[in-house]
């Protein structure tokens, strides 16, 4: 039996206008692709998406696209114990 689960990881956020700068948005988004590269993420898989919206807010979303099809257990979390 397997734990792999191939549907994509997102980690997302919506943040207020005024309540962000661009260092403390390159800073959310650099932690977020480090939690997702910690879940097992290798670079290629990782996707980021930033939306600007008119208002001043902004979305962020980063995403682990998982293969379909990723082998037995040790090979997706790494060796690590589930």
């Amino acid at each position: 039996m397997t734990l792999y689960q191939p549907e994509p990881v997102e980690i997302s956020t919506r943040i207020r206008p005024g309540e962000w700068t661009e260092a403390s948005l390159e800073e959310l988004v650099s932690t977020y692709r480090t939690r997702i590269m910690e879940m097992g993420a290798n670079m290629a898989e990782v996707t980021t998406d930033i939306e600007r919206n008119d208002d001043g807010s902004v979305r962020v979303a980063v995403v682990w696209n998982k293969p379909a099809a990723a082998g037995d257990e040790d090979a997706v979390t790494g060796g690590q114990t589930v």
